[in-house]
């Protein structure tokens, strides 16, 4: 509900503040008054664009503020928590306009863009003004229409799950699609290498403990010769000196017992001549074993050249980023056969999603169906009612594609002179016509649909008399459960009013600004006197007033 609404230096308002009743709220006044500058006023917190040329002077900042009540309304929280908003009881709206011409938004006191503006606006007004787009001719509200009509509410809502997980699904499985033909087009690849590793056969270390074999091997000739020298010089010499040493211990130990450390030396040239001999049996076993073999060396000269090639071709420099990279193609040769299996069950998951999405929106479907004559007897009786007699309500059922809310292409067809010839609204209604059109539908939902304020900028063009009086007590019979706000030259309409407020201009200095106050019962019935019969109504104006007012 629209609570307040202040607006300060916007065209030729100065300043002033608008207090609205929770129910019909009708706004008067003389054209040029300046309704249609409120209206103008109330489309900037609505999210549309701004001007710096409606600022009434020019070096002070144009602001417009709107207070709304929203009682806990699901939509509108749902929107504080998807644009991380806190969410209040009351909700200020405000727009500012700078001298520069730089414009800005914000809801309680914290910043947002147009769109989101636009957005949380869209939940709380439904401004409806002549010549606009009106969502009449939507299909998603042409559709949400029936759907209150059917009370189907609740199984919309269960169809929307099943269809987001059928979406999901359906994404999940083009994603493994996608997978499954990067994986053909990189598998014959990636199983050559694979092959190529594993036909290889390396094992842990083996490039490198084959490098170190083959310095060996290079290496033997030189280092057999060494050992043979050093074998020869410790054993099999003409004086080998594991020999000497054990005459030198032989000469010491004679000594020994003459001096106290003689014997500790004896020991220890024992020891050296033992360590010695134990030294060349070992150089001479490994002397053995160290043999220039030529074809062990091209054997393995093969081997580390074909992993030296593998190394390289797979970026790593050890066997054993070798052998990872042999898991790791191991690993994608074994997802590529896995996600056949996936794709197998993910089409068949989503195959069982759809099919219960279809019969979900079948019985949508056949909902809506029942309601279409209801609807179109109910909105063409009205019609009649509102000055249109000679248009046709026809609404139009027909299969479609799968969607979010079924799977049903709705058409409200309009015939505003009994031609035959139907035709989409949005394409042949003029805006009064889609104005009490709207009025009509919106009067029959009310109940089922949650409607956000209602605003009807001159829903009575084209009307008077009869017409006038009926459009007047179906807004009154709206107001009672939606806050309705209507700018009207009828007095008709003015007479159901809860609250009447009146726009006028006055003369500050040498400039011309308009001003709006609630007229009291006495003020209205005079007023709405003038609308009847001129600037000085007549006493059966003044008494055809009263009865208006007071019926």
């Amino acid at each position: 509900m629209l609570q307040r609404i202040q607006i300060q230096n916007y065209a030729i308002i100065d300043a002033l503040s608008i207090d609205f009743s929770q129910r019909l709220n009708v706004i008067t006044g003389e054209t040029g008054a300046g309704k249609s500058i409120l209206m103008g006023a109330l489309s900037l917190i609505l999210g549309d664009r701004a001007d710096m040329a409606v600022l009434l002077q020019r070096d002070k900042k144009c602001v417009v503020e709107g207070v709304f009540v929203v009682g806990g309304r699901k939509t509108v929280l749902d929107f504080f928590k998807t644009n991380d908003l806190d969410a209040e009881d009351e909700v200020v709206i405000r727009r500012e306009i700078a001298p520069s011409g730089k414009s800005r938004a914000f809801v309680n006191d914290t910043p947002v863009n147009l769109e989101q503006l636009r957005k949380l606006s869209s939940l709380l007004v439904d401004l409806h003004r002549q010549f606009d787009t009106l969502e009449l001719g939507e299909s998603d509200f042409q559709r949400e229409v029936l759907d209150a009509l059917a009370g189907q509410g609740g199984a919309l809502s269960n169809y929307q799950v099943n269809y987001r997980e059928w979406q999901a699904a359906s994404r999940e499985l083009a994603t493994l699609r996608e997978q499954q033909a990067q994986f053909t087009a990189a598998f014959d690849y990636n199983k050559f290498l694979f092959d190529e590793l594993n036909e290889a056969a390396l094992k842990d270390n083996e490039l490198e403990e084959l490098d170190q074999e083959l310095k060996l091997l290079n290496n033997s000739e030189g280092i057999k010769t060494a050992l043979s020298k050093i074998y020869y010089d410790l054993q099999e010499g003409e004086q080998p000196i594991v020999r000497q040493l054990k005459v030198l211990q032989h000469m010491l130990e004679a000594f020994s017992a003459y001096h106290p450390e003689l014997s500790a030396l004896s020991v220890r040239m024992s020891s050296a001549q033992i360590e010695l001999q134990d030294v060349g049996e070992e150089i001479e076993r490994i002397s053995d074993q160290v043999n220039h073999d030529p074809r062990r060396i091209e054997d393995i000269n093969e081997r580390l050249s074909m992993g030296y090639r593998l190394m390289k071709k797979h970026g790593v420099q050890t066997t054993a980023g070798l052998l990872e990279s042999l898991r790791q193609l191991e690993h994608k040769l074994q997802d590529s056969l896995q996600v056949d299996a996936s794709i197998a069950a993910g089409e068949k998951e989503a195959q069982r999603l759809l099919q219960e999405a279809k019969k979900k929106a079948t019985a949508l479907s056949k909902g809506r169906h029942a309601q279409t004559e209801k609807l179109q007897e109910q909105v063409n009786k009205l019609l009649k009612q509102v000055g249109m007699p000679n248009a046709r309500l026809k609404v139009q059922v027909e299969p479609g594609e799968l969607n979010a809310s079924g799977m049903d292409a709705i058409e409200f067809l309009f015939d505003a002179n009994k031609s035959n010839r139907f035709e989409p609204i949005r394409k042949v209604a003029s805006g009064g016509e889609l104005s009490r059109l709207m009025l009509c539908i919106k009067s029959l939902v009310a109940e089922s649909i949650d409607l956000p304020t209602l605003i009807f900028d001159e829903i009575d063009t084209g009307i008077s008399g009869e017409a006038a009086k009926q459009v007047g007590i179906i807004l009154k019979n709206l107001a009672k459960r939606r806050q309705v706000i209507c700018i009207t030259h009828q007095p008709q309409i003015a007479g159901k009013a809860d609250a009447h407020y009146f726009v006028y201009k006055v003369a500050r200095g040498e400039s011309i600004q308009t001003n709006i106050r609630i007229l009291g019962q006495e003020e209205r019935i005079t007023a709405i006197a003038q609308m009847l019969s001129g600037e000085k109504p007549t006493a059966a104006a003044l008494e055809n007033a009263r009865e208006m007012v007071l019926s």
